[in-house]
């Protein structure tokens, strides 16, 4: 009951009452970004997988600039993120845009992360499971280190949560991600400032 009617109903009240209360912060970090991006923008969209591999644009808080070298290639992701880009994504501020996501119904609070189009040919069948359920905003592998670590265990505990899926597993993924989120573990992967990319193999 929970998995199939409830879990949407709490993702439809919760993220409509929190996009009221978090508009003042919403709006503060859209005018910080505005200026730190060099005019690239405050939103980034990009098309990610959803539950049963559908495929819809996700809406973030652009940490990043814009910038290229001489030959036109943007340059690398640790030269264009920003300071306040920075901040924006140690404190997983620039999720918050994505409670639209779920209001949509893209998306859950709790589920898989959702990830690249071009990952789709990459998965095996156990590690496409993740798409039997809505994408999260975060999820079990977020609340266990979130960027840093490998992707053979992110989608292990990807997995998991699938065929663990509770009101109980939920509450669960909140209060660690609180934590983590607090204590600013596994932003990023070793050496880089995001995660690094997904190649069917790491």
């Amino acid at each position: 009951m929970y998995k199939h009617f409830f879990k949407r109903l709490l993702d439809i009240i919760i993220s409509a009452l929190a996009l009221v209360v978090v508009s003042p912060i919403l709006l503060a970090v859209a005018i910080k970004l505005h200026f730190a991006n060099k005019g690239a923008g405050v939103f980034f969209f990009q098309q990610r997988v959803g539950k049963d591999d559908r495929i819809f644009k996700v809406i973030k808080f652009k940490t990043m600039t814009d910038e290229r070298d001489a030959q036109g290639n943007l340059l690398p992701d640790a030269e264009r993120l920003t300071k306040v880009g920075k901040f924006v994504r140690s404190t997983s501020l620039d999720e918050l845009p994505q409670f639209v996501n779920v209001l949509k119904g893209d998306m859950s609070l709790i589920g898989p992360r959702p990830l690249l189009v071009q990952y789709l040919p990459l998965y095996s069948p156990e590690q496409r499971r993740r798409h039997e359920v809505r994408p999260g905003i975060s999820g079990w592998a977020q609340c266990h280190g979130r960027n840093a670590m490998t992707w053979a265990r992110k989608f292990e505990y990807d997995v998991w949560y699938v065929d663990h899926l509770s009101f109980v597993t939920d509450v669960k993924v909140v209060w660690m991600t609180i934590k983590a989120v607090l204590a600013r573990e596994g932003i990023s992967g070793e050496g880089s400032a995001t995660m690094e990319a997904f190649n069917g193999h790491n």
